[in-house]
């Protein structure tokens, strides 16, 4: 079919960025959900260019799915989209496997037709259980729920921003053909600042930072990190649930633009050995009536003691959270001290092998980073995780708990054992869910070898909860 027969919705860049903005502003302004639902679906109706609606949601390990609804289709039925929840591992069983796919109309996005196809549009998912509630395993609606209650009560807003490093690699599968190759071959090898204009690293981050403005990102800085071929693409912050589907939406755009590019894009924390890994530094503040309360002049490196309180009882629950932040067996080989990594439970604002940093901030920017998480992490997970505990967790009476001399685990089994017998990641994700989430876990744990040992070995790639599909695993 010729495309001459076909007129599909494509805007312009400068275009798309408007409107996402306008978007954007709208959901940080929580404008009322019904009249954002009568927007959307006024909009869907009178755009005829529009030929179908991309609806996202992520899984318990936080891996995105995504399901294309003919337009028409949805206009009808948005308010009973049912899916098979058996289907995503971490949902359901098969004998209770129907679930039902809710809209979050102000997580709404026009994405480039150049990159994603033309005639499109794209909006976040909440999974709804058969009784009518938000499902428990989907973590991204625990966060919002999580989220909204803290707004309607203490009138507090979340925010965070995700400094999110990735690996730029040769070939457009590269992590599912590692079985074969055995490496990971770089595209780049001048590493921090030194990729020059037009090379293929240079050329990815450019487009890459195009499609995020495009899409409202709000771009900070984008360059090219430490380690050969490594890149890192900042934005502004966000309300807690806009930031977490901004990961999920820059980690998609990232794959999109590489694949295109004849590359891949790997989020694997530690792909290459004897060079630095990739973390997602975590910063995260608190606001109420617009002031930012992890600020305080007078305070200690100028945060306040309630921002002390948040740090105390993150670095009191390290190793409990360690899973919800380092989620695959690939991640402990990155909490190296040999390479500025993050593996003491510390809080610091100059030593970046601190869990913990305190960043100098003023009244707007004041904020504390956590600096032990990976990429590959689930991001409903990991804000949930750092949030709930800093708000809600307990203060170890340990001495100098913030100098104290204590370590993140070095290996997955270890976090997962102090994940399964620590009280708080049970009051945290419930019974249910965390004995599926430890059992996820564990199970891509035991087809590894358990000694990481001096080199990158297959498994750890193949089985990595970003690389594996159903066929793989059906091979045991």
């Amino acid at each position: 079919m010729t495309s001459e027969l076909r007129n599909f919705l494509t805007i312009p860049y400068d275009e798309l960025e408007e409107m996402n903005l306008q978007a954007k502003e709208k959901r940080r302004n929580r404008a009322p959900a019904h009249k954002i639902q009568e927007e959307r679906l006024k909009y869907l109706t009178d755009e005829k260019r529009i030929k179908a609606v991309t609806v996202l949601f992520s899984d318990l390990e936080g891996r995105l799915h995504m399901l294309d609804y003919d337009k028409k289709f949805l206009i009808k039925s948005w308010d009973n989209l049912t899916f098979d929840g058996s289907s995503i591992r971490g949902f359901t069983a098969q004998r209770e496997s129907d679930l039902r796919l809710s809209m979050d109309w102000s997580a709404f996005y026009w994405a480039p037709a150049d990159v994603f196809g033309s005639g499109k549009v794209l909006v976040f998912g909440q999974v709804i259980d058969k009784d009518g509630t938000p499902y428990s395993a989907d973590i991204r609606g625990v966060l919002k729920g999580f989220a909204d209650g803290l707004h309607k009560d203490e009138g507090y807003t979340l925010n965070a921003a995700n400094e999110i490093e990735g690996f730029l690699f040769n070939g457009a599968d590269a992590e599912r053909a590692y079985y074969e190759t055995r490496k990971f071959d770089y595209v780049n090898t001048g590493g921090y600042y030194h990729s020059l204009p037009g090379d293929p690293l240079r050329t990815f981050i450019d487009t890459t930072a195009e499609v995020q403005r495009a899409m409202g990102f709000q771009n900070e800085k984008d360059h090219p990190e430490v380690a050969p071929s490594q890149f890192e693409i900042n934005y502004g912050y966000g309300e807690v649930v806009a930031a977490a589907d901004q990961i999920q939406l820059y980690k998609l755009i990232c794959r999109q633009v590489a694949t295109k590019m004849g590359f891949t894009a790997s989020f694997l924390p530690k792909p290459v050995v004897g060079v630095n890994g990739s973390g997602m530094h975590t910063n995260v503040s608190v606001s109420k009536g617009g002031k930012n309360i992890f600020w305080d002049p007078k305070g200690e490196e100028k945060l306040s003691k309630f921002g002390w309180a948040f740090v105390d009882r993150i670095l009191t629950h390290a190793n409990d959270i360690c899973l919800l932040l380092n989620a695959s067996v690939n991640a402990y080989r990155r909490l190296d001290p040999h390479f500025e990594a993050p593996n003491q439970i510390k809080a610091s604002a100059v030593d970046r092998g601190s869990m913990i940093r305190i960043p100098i901030g003023n009244e707007k920017s004041m904020r504390v980073e956590v600096r032990s998480v990976s990429p590959d992490a689930n991001p409903y997970m990991v804000l949930l995780s750092v949030f709930k505990t800093g708000l809600e967790g307990e203060t170890s009476k340990i001495k100098n708990l913030r100098q104290a001399e204590r370590y993140l685990p070095d290996n997955i089994y270890a976090a997962i054992d102090d994940f399964r017998k620590s009280a708080w990641t049970t009051k945290l994700l419930g019974e249910d869910v965390k004995h599926r989430y430890a059992e996820l876990k564990e199970a891509s744990a035991d087809r590894c070898a358990r000694q990481l040992g001096t080199f990158v070995k297959s498994p750890e790639v193949q089985f990595h909860h970003e690389v594996y599909n159903q066929f793989l695993w059906n091979l045991f």
